[in-house]
């Protein structure tokens, strides 16, 4: 470059730095640094699915993730998850807190979290298209405030095959179906044919036996077998008669798939696939969320003779008394402000974040983390509407009174439940005796493992221990099955959340 040439660049660079330092702000400050403790399960995952999109939108807030698997490594041998759990809040001190909804409503009472509904109406920011039954649900939980809000939550929905329901000449299911709908509905079904044409009235990916099918059906009825509060057995009751007779009339009438050994055990993509007979189009009707509607659409892609069918869902299952709720809804990740952070203005641009719709517009272009509790993106997943998944009210859930039930307790039970009950699928013993046999037999294992419990309990204390929590958190619910939520995929919903304690007496 000549000289003169160089002058001319020299002076162009010159006048650019001017007309910047006449255009700038002189009080204009850069964003204040600020970091951010945030509780979840995994560092990874946490900025995969929230922390990267969060850091781009605000530069400014540096976060630090505190896992909650660290609460199981220093559990201690007490096995008391819940103060492991309190504990780890209080030695790491995170700003966001993410809880289940009944650690909500705990930490709600004990004062731990602050309320945003301050927040909320100064920001004036709108909550009316998050899913109002979540809302409803929060703030029953919150004493009628909203103490946390849940970027996506699980639901269960029933699918169906509208061309195997029009080829037969069956009514189509309709929103708000119970399990004994759904059951009476699939009985309308054909059953001839050999094991690998023949279609079903019913069928999912892993198949359901009577027990099974029971505990499916108490599940979304919100039926327990024990009295937690009175640590009482309730198996011989009404309810629980029509529960299982109900399944063991479903068994009998083969129109529910359940291959039994004969599952899937592993193997080629074509095998997982051919296994789930709603998937190529050998089920009449399943249920799931919405994960099943991925599976249908990878399937295709999958397979070389794939035949596609209309599908259709509609909302359920419900529960028999009230065809407008139901159990099989959950939160997993609702996140909270600690109520002694110095940062509540950074933790409180993170909540508004992940549930606003910014974020549900990313998301929306998948399935991977459940649905989206902000409605309006999410609509449809491969030309099928998802409105079904929102139609339904969430009835309140609690498996916390299973936790004063000893582990050694359902070591005992379990045998004699699932022997007991064979012999009534064997027609060697009536329900009734079965029942009967159950719940007296039940019960006396049960006050024994009390009864050991609270002599272990006094034994640590005389020692010097604790003394707290020596029941099994592990200890299963009495619904132990495949679980109400009727995830097939990808789901992490809180176990806790997902089937009624209590009793149904």
């Amino acid at each position: 470059m000549s000289i003169k040439g160089m002058k001319k660049a020299l002076f162009f660079v010159i006048c650019l730095v001017l007309v910047a330092g006449c255009t700038s702000n002189p009080g204009a400050k850069e964003p204040e640094q600020q970091s951010l403790r945030v509780m979840f399960w995994d560092e990874n995952y946490f900025f995969q699915q929230y922390g990267d999109l969060f850091t781009m939108e605000h530069p400014n807030i540096e976060i630090e993730v505190v896992s909650t698997n660290n609460i199981y490594r220093d559990m201690g041998p007490d096995g008391d998850y819940e103060k492991a759990f309190k504990e780890f809040i209080e030695k790491e001190q995170p700003d966001v807190l993410m809880v289940s909804i009944d650690q909500m409503e705990t930490f709600v009472a004990e004062g731990r979290i602050r309320e945003l509904d301050t927040l909320i109406e100064r920001d004036k920011y709108d909550i009316s298209t998050i899913y109002p039954a979540l809302i409803d649900l929060l703030k029953e939980r919150g004493d009628n405030k909203i103490y946390g809000l849940t970027p996506n939550f699980y639901g269960s929905a029933i699918l169906y095959n509208a061309d195997l329901f029009a080829k037969h000449g069956v009514e189509l299911p309709r929103d708000g179906m119970s399990w004994y709908d759904i059951i009476e509905l699939a009985k309308q079904f054909p059953t001839d044919g050999d094991e690998k044409t023949r279609i079903y009235g019913f069928g999912n990916s892993w198949g359901m036996d009577m027990s099974q099918l029971a505990s499916m059906i108490s599940s979304d009825e919100g039926i327990e077998q024990i009295d937690t509060n009175t640590m009482k057995l309730t198996v011989n009751t009404d309810s629980w008669k029509r529960i299982y007779q109900t399944a063991i009339d479903a068994v009998k009438a083969d129109v529910f798939y359940n291959p039994g050994e004969d599952g899937f055990r592993g193997g080629s993509m074509e095998e997982y696939y051919q296994s789930q007979p709603f998937v190529v189009g050998r089920a009449a009707m399943t249920t799931g969320d919405a994960y099943v509607l991925r599976n249908l659409k990878e399937a295709a892609e999958a397979l070389k003779d794939y035949k596609p069918f209309e599908v259709g869902i509609v909302a359920g299952p419900a529960a028999s008394t009230e065809p407008d709720k139901s159990r099989s809804i959950s939160m997993s990740e609702v996140f909270s402000i600690s109520a002694n952070s110095p940062n509540t203005e950074a933790a409180w641009e993170f909540i508004k974040f992940v549930n606003g719709d910014q974020f549900a517009k990313i998301k929306s272009r998948s399935l991977n983390n459940g649905l989206l509790s902000r409605m309006g993106y999410t609509t449809e997943y491969n030309g099928v509407s998802l409105e079904a998944f929102y139609k339904l009210k969430p009835l309140p859930v609690d498996y916390s009174g299973y936790r004063k039930i000893p582990g050694t307790f359902f070591e005992k039970f379990q045998p004699l439940l699932e022997s007991e009950l064979k012999a009534v699928e064997n027609n060697t013993k009536s329900l009734d005796e079965a029942l009967a046999k159950i719940e007296a037999e039940g019960q006396v294992a049960l006050d024994q493992a009390v009864k050991e419990q609270e002599e272990k309990k006094k034994e640590e204390e005389a020692k010097g221990g604790t003394g707290e929590g020596t029941a099994d958190d592990s200890a299963p619910s009495s619904n132990s099955g495949e679980g109400s939520s009727g995830a097939e995929g990808e789901g992490t919903a809180d176990t806790q959340d997902s089937t009624e304690g209590g009793s149904e007496g």
